[in-house]
């Protein structure tokens, strides 16, 4: 096999096409360093496992449909516990950091590290960085311990404290260096997986011995490479509540259109799945889908239509849906410090009080449309039992990654199988969803509402997006594939 590497990058190449897109290792830039028996090995809870270490060689496909003359492709380090361990129990000194938004299983994560730090390896110091990445040298840490964390999955938020960008990477690794932190666990969106980049190349140009791993969060679901974020079926199951209630406002009265927006700036995950589980929704409209409010196939018509038929008609929206439809003086956009995120217009106010002008303007048929918006309320609640096994198995992979020495890493779940992933494949794009592929079809089909795409647009669409693998694989032609997002655990 050929390999390349440098700070980021550590390709390893093989045959028939294979390709290792492996992470960094403490064994990389500090030599001689020393290996231990896993403490695994006489953990009562672990004795009954037959095979409870993972292979070295071991690695995870990023692409599983394939054809006979296909490539190998690309492949990641798979997560669990190694047989060696590049750190003592007695001699980590961990700590957590949350940043960025509210996600549901944000606590549980925080839980399940300290307490699988304890509970596997036999870790006592561990320590909470409060107020995101700031914390480090801002705030005091705080103690953690499994009664401390015993019951915080019950509650929404983070008992940490959270907050976005503005940090200073070198005074946080003063931080981490003074206090003798060697293993560093950051929760966090893209934003936060690319500051633990940073902090894991500083702490490399030291030649510290700290290993920072990287924990996925975006309640958006729109990080590439893995299956789904956690927090996303929570999300789903929470956005119901909405959907039920605009469905019953709507049914309710003559005319009546329930309009309700989720979250998904960039990415309408959250809206399609929620669409697709209610069964109540006429209309799901999502950043990736192009459409156009007035005119033959516009929304507006749509809209007549299903009044017309039904009486009444839900829609349902996310949050970043065809903003470049809102006037530009109607428009404010902040930049977030640090972060280049932009803070999106109101479109769901904004085409509730365009549909209402619509029908009055008209004065031929009546609406009384009601509008819901239960972005926080969805962001501050408790995961639910699927997110929480989740959130275990994210920590869990997570503490057995740098206890087994990889120094820099981003974990989470490829074809259901747990890998470590390098920052930069999680950083350097979003995931989207692909409305030329077939789960898009199947949320038309259970809306009834047309696409607003014509051919000629649906031909651009399949030229300006690559085929790369979904939740649910579905950008092959094989119709047998059914990594859907509930079947990931």
């Amino acid at each position: 096999m050929n390999s390349t590497s440098d700070l980021r990058f550590k390709v390893i190449t093989g045959d028939a096409g294979y390709v290792l897109e492996d992470v960094p290792h403490l064994s990389d830039y500090i030599a001689g360093i020393p290996t231990y028996p896993n403490p695994l090995q006489s953990n009562p809870a672990y004795s009954a496992v037959k095979q409870y270490f993972v292979n070295v060689d071991d690695t995870v496909a990023q692409t599983i449909v394939v054809h006979k003359s296909s490539p190998r492709g690309t492949h990641f380090r798979r997560a669990g516990p190694r047989q060696r361990v590049y750190f003592e129990s007695d001699e980590v000194h961990a700590c957590i950091v949350t940043c960025g938004g509210l996600c549901p299983g944000v606590n549980t994560v925080i839980r399940e590290l300290v307490c699988g730090l304890y509970h596997m390896y036999g870790v006592s110091k561990v320590l909470g960085v409060e107020g995101g990445c700031k914390g480090f040298y801002s705030r005091d840490y705080i103690n953690l311990t499994p009664k401390v964390v015993d019951n915080i999955h019950k509650r929404g938020g983070t008992i940490l404290g959270t907050s976005r960008g503005g940090y200073d990477t070198q005074k946080i690794v003063d931080s981490i260096q003074n206090r003798g932190v060697n293993q560093v666990y950051i929760i966090g969106g893209d934003g936060a997986q690319k500051a633990a980049e940073l902090v894991y190349e500083e702490v490399r140009r030291r030649g510290l011995k700290v290993a920072v791993a990287g924990i996925p969060k975006t309640i958006d679901n729109d990080i590439p490479v893995i299956d789904k974020s956690f927090g996303f079926d929570t999300t789903v199951e929470e956005a119901q509540r909405a959907i039920k209630a605009a469905h019953v406002e709507a049914e309710s009265c003559d005319n009546g259109i329930g309009v309700v927006k989720l979250i998904g700036r960039q990415s309408g995950f959250i809206a399609m799945y929620a669409t697709l589980a209610s069964r109540d929704v006429d209309c799901c409209l999502i950043p990736e889908s192009p459409f156009f409010l007035e005119g033959k196939g516009g929304l507006l018509e749509y809209i007549k239509k299903r009044l017309q038929e039904n009486g009444h008609m839900v829609i349902v929206i996310a949050e970043g849906a065809a903003e470049g439809l809102i006037p530009k003086n109607q428009k404010t956009r902040i930049q977030l410090e640090g972060l280049g995120s932009k803070l999106h217009s109101d479109f769901g106010l904004w085409i509730s009080q365009r549909i209402k002008d619509h029908f009055a303007a008209q004065d031929t048929m009546p609406i009384n449309l009601k509008f819901i918006d239960p972005t926080y309320m969805i962001r501050a609640v408790p995961s639910n039992a699927s997110d929480n096994v989740y959130c275990t198995l994210l920590a869990h992979s997570a503490i057995h990654g740098a206890m087994a020495g990889y120094a820099g890493f981003t974990v989470g779940p490829v074809n259901a199988k747990h890998a470590y992933i390098p920052f930069n494949r999680v950083t350097e794009a979003q995931k989207k969803v692909v409305i030329t592929d077939r789960m898009w079809a199947r949320l038309l089909s259970s809306t009834n509402q047309p696409s607003f795409l014509g051919s000629r647009d649906v031909k651009a669409k399949n030229e300006e997006e690559p085929s790369t693998p979904l939740l649910d694989g579905e950008n092959s032609k094989d119709e047998t594939g059914t990594n859907d997002v509930a079947a990931v655990l």
